[in-house]
């Protein structure tokens, strides 16, 4: 495991693709036009970023590659950012508490009941593949599910303004990880119950880091879940809201750990077992449903 702090992350610097004018009438398109036609819509607008995002186009051609273990055709990146796209529209119908839309399944939910029932908090471990505002809708429209999520909100700003204007009450779940007392409201969600919210496959600003094995290649992953989840002592449970196409989702639960304790002898070792447990879940989940993978920077540079 690294324990530098890396200077510069490849995706915090890409820039923001999207004016906030651009936004806010895909936002109107979503609430007045209705999903169908605007779904429609999204047919050239996923061209249009096809064509005009050189980087991420060769970006998602490796990923694809590298899942396929074959070159992808050019419909294949077109059906990868198109799913992301979906998924980004899909945001503004969940995040307005509109779920007739939506035919979502949860599988091993009985996971989380378990945790509930015992009223201890733990740290929901996902990633970026497919949505996290399906579990993050969930956890505020079920008031039984008590989340708040660790969420970096700077990149992105335009994106994430509109996105929590629409359901204020979502945004207040979040946790920013850049300030001082991060720690401190962490240890007293969990301590009140919260399921904490993480995606952990990519990595920040001052993130220390490990290697891992995923997909043939080695590529760095945080280790901050990890150390976070060992520091406050709590069970972890792995999570993957899978976009299935149309208006299906799919929310999977995994238990991952009752408790990580890490010996100070083996302890860059025993980090790096553990991400190596999560990165292959996750890359189990790429393999069933390879499109939802929304990391669109050189992941394996």
């Amino acid at each position: 495991m690294s324990t530098k702090v890396l200077p510069a992350h490849r995706w915090a610097a890409l820039p923001e693709r999207g004016t906030p004018t651009s936004l806010r009438l895909i936002a109107w398109i979503a609430a007045y036009v209705g999903r169908r036609a605007a779904r429609i819509l999204l047919y050239p607008i996923t061209l249009y970023f096809v064509a005009s995002s050189h980087g991420a186009r060769r970006v998602s051609r490796e990923y694809l590659k590298r899942l396929r273990q074959r070159p992808p055709r050019w419909w294949h990146v077109f059906r990868h950012f198109h799913c992301f796209a979906a998924t980004v529209l899909d945001r503004v119908y969940l995040l307005r508490g509109e779920f007739e839309h939506f035919d979502v399944t949860l599988h091993r939910k009985e996971i989380l009941h378990r945790q509930m029932e015992n009223g201890r908090g733990c740290i929901l471990l996902g990633a970026h593949l497919g949505s996290f505002e399906v579990l993050r809708t969930l956890g505020v429209t079920q008031r039984n599910f008590p989340l708040k999520v660790l969420m970096d909100v700077e990149h992105n700003q335009n994106l994430t303004r509109l996105l929590d204007a629409l359901n204020p009450e979502i945004a207040s779940t979040v946790i920013n990880p850049d300030r001082p007392d991060t720690l401190l409201r962490v240890k007293e969600s969990l301590d009140a119950g919260f399921f904490i919210g993480i995606l952990g496959d990519r990595v920040s600003s001052g993130d220390k880091t490990t290697k891992c094995q995923f997909l043939g290649g080695q590529a760095i992953f945080p280790a901050g879940p990890i150390l976070l989840a060992a520091m406050m002592r709590c069970p972890v449970i792995l999570f993957f809201g899978l976009y299935r196409g149309g208006k299906r989702y799919e929310i999977y639960f995994e238990q991952f750990a009752d408790q990580i304790t890490l010996n100070r002898e083996h302890r860059l070792g025993e980090i790096q077992n553990w991400m190596q447990r999560y990165v292959e879940r996750l890359e189990h989940y790429a393999r069933v449903a390879p499109y939802n993978w929304f990391n669109f920077y050189p992941f394996w540079d």
